[in-house]
């Protein structure tokens, strides 16, 4: 069974349910827009409420003098390593305020400050403490049910268990509708002017992963299918400090808060030796690439006979079960008191700092196509992601991007109704899971070198099979595929070490022939190939 066989239509259809997919449909509701919003899982189901640290914004009249977005813009070009699109930061940093004013207005309750105003606090690479939060390390769960309840207010059709497939196009390549399948397996046409890819990232091509299951490339895919860009897919972010739970854990691993060593905490390892003393000015609060590097660099050594985590000391952080209860409760569970002993922790993939080239409102290079959140390439991660630039860039660009819509539609830019060619399950490549996840795992993860890239190669060749897209875990490993196929594409041709792109045979970072991000685009047999190269514009 590959036709269709049910539809369904709306002005936009917006694939993803999270801080960017949610805010980008309320919004465009309240232009007046027919919204649809699909997601293979049920609506909370999503990564948004894994989000711990909080929301980075500069808040006018909230904030010590010291701070401001121009502090903001260069804490973030600096962490991006050369390859941030500066007009991108600024815009998207300029739109924070705003941004969290909406996210308020529609329910969502920050933590205030005791001399009022709401509480922040400060995480890796930034100069100032301008991250806001709530329920101490919840803030992705809030944010989550704040906009949940405001869809549920506002009427916002959301088709749990249906996952996104494949775009349907007009016979000029303009994207009229999605093809999806529901909870049964049974495919669907959902007719659109618009479709939005606010799909989220691939961490599930990792053993370990901060990710819940449903992170699997699929919008990357489906987006790359559909004739469409993407860039900096090599620059995959590793979190430095995620819940140690064994050797060989597999999924989602606890994250413990970036937050937390904010708050006081270092790390150690298993002597009590300091690890990132004398490694960064910054030390314990460096970007996140500096200090996952650090300890993949320090586990080298099996300090204390222990090579594969390091230890958070968190201990002297007064009221930790206040402050961290998500860490707090996390760590209980795994057997360890955070209050009276150290936190186990070690690097696991976290955030995709590339995806689908897009600009600030969403818009890709095909007509109808846009992406939202961590599926897209804004160009204001670069080569590695600010702390807590995530969630602001999801409602900034959320917003933006419905706003963007409504107007492309007012113009006549995109398809209406019908010019829709047919639609059917595609064939793609599919590899075993199992296997690319160890040789990712092993072979590109923080450290990579040209053999070990082109063992992972050697294996997805030798595991690969097309197959009809008829199943959700089809669907699924078909973009967890290509997802790994353009990533070793685009770090073996990366010859240097920039941001959380580490190569141990390339060790340093090249401007002269590197300081620009690497597209990728599908050959019609779907295989990914480089492209021409976008020129950074941001501060070296």
């Amino acid at each position: 069974m590959s036709t269709p066989l049910w539809e369904a239509r709306a002005d936009l259809v917006v694939v993803g349910t999270g801080v960017a997919g949610l805010t980008a449909a309320l919004r465009a509701r309240e232009l007046g827009l027919r919204v649809l919003v699909v997601t293979k899982a049920a609506i909370g189901d999503g990564n948004t409420r894994w989000a711990q640290g909080g929301v980075a914004v500069v808040l006018p009249g909230e904030h010590d003098a010291g701070d401001s977005v121009e502090a903001h813009v260069r804490d973030t070009l600096v962490a991006g390593a050369g390859l941030c699109d500066e007009d991108a930061v600024a815009a998207i940093i300029a739109g924070g305020p705003e941004a969290v004013r909406r996210l308020r207005e529609r329910g969502a309750v920050f933590d205030p400050a005791p001399g009022g105003g709401l509480a922040r606090t400060r995480e890796g690479g930034h100069s100032a403490f301008r991250v806001v939060h709530a329920g101490g390390d919840a803030t992705g769960a809030e944010v989550e049910r704040a906009l949940v309840a405001a869809a549920s207010d506002s009427r916002v059709p959301v088709l749990e268990g249906h996952i996104a497939v494949d775009a349907v196009r007009t016979p000029l390549g303009a994207v009229c509708g999605l093809l999806v399948l529901d909870g049964n397996g049974v495919p669907g046409v959902l007719g659109a002017s618009a479709v939005l890819l606010a799909s989220g990232g691939l961490g599930q091509l990792y053993q370990a992963t901060s990710n819940p299951e449903v992170a699997t490339g699929d919008g990357l895919a489906l987006a790359l299918r559909a004739g469409a860009a993407a860039a900096d897919v090599e620059f995959v972010q590793f979190h430095p400090t995620v819940l140690y739970t064994g050797r060989g854990a597999r999924g989602r691993c606890p994250l413990v808060t970036e937050a937390v060593r904010g708050e006081g905490a270092v790390l150690v390892d298993a002597t009590g030796a300091r690890v990132m003393r004398g490694v960064h000015p910054l030390e314990d609060l460096a970007p996140r690439d500096v200090v996952s590097a650090a300890i993949t660099r320090h586990l080298a050594d099996a300090p204390g006979g222990v090579d594969d985590h390091v230890f958070l000391d968190a201990t002297g952080i007064p009221d930790l079960a206040t402050r961290f209860p998500t860490v707090h409760a996390a760590c209980l569970a795994a057997g360890v008191d955070p209050s009276a002993q150290p936190i186990p922790v070690a690097p696991a993939a976290h955030f995709a700092c590339g995806g689908v080239v897009s600009d600030v409102d969403g818009r890709t290079g095909v007509t109808g196509l846009y992406a939202a959140g961590e599926v897209a390439r804004t160009g204001l991660h670069g080569a590695n992601r600010l702390a807590s630039n995530s969630l602001l860039e999801g409602l900034v660009v959320g917003t933006r991007t419905a706003e963007a819509v409504a107007a492309d539609l007012a113009m006549g830019v995109l398809a209406r109704g019908g010019g829709c060619a047919s639609a059917a399950l595609p064939v793609a490549p599919v590899a075993d899971r199992d296997s690319l996840q160890r040789v990712m795992s092993r072979y590109a993860a923080i450290g990579r070198d040209a053999e070990g890239l082109a063992v992972v190669g050697s294996v997805l060749d030798l595991s690969t099979a097309d197959r009809v897209l008829d199943t959700r875990q089809l669907v699924e490993d078909a973009a967890l595929t290509v997802a790994a196929r353009a990533l070793i594409a685009a770090a073996a041709e990366r010859t240097e070490s920039r941001g959380c792109h580490v190569r141990t045979d390339f060790t340093e970072r090249d401007d002269a022939n590197w300081r620009r991000s690497q597209v990728v685009r599908l050959t019609p047999t779907g295989q990914p190939v480089l492209a021409d190269p976008i020129a950074a514009r941001g501060a070296a």
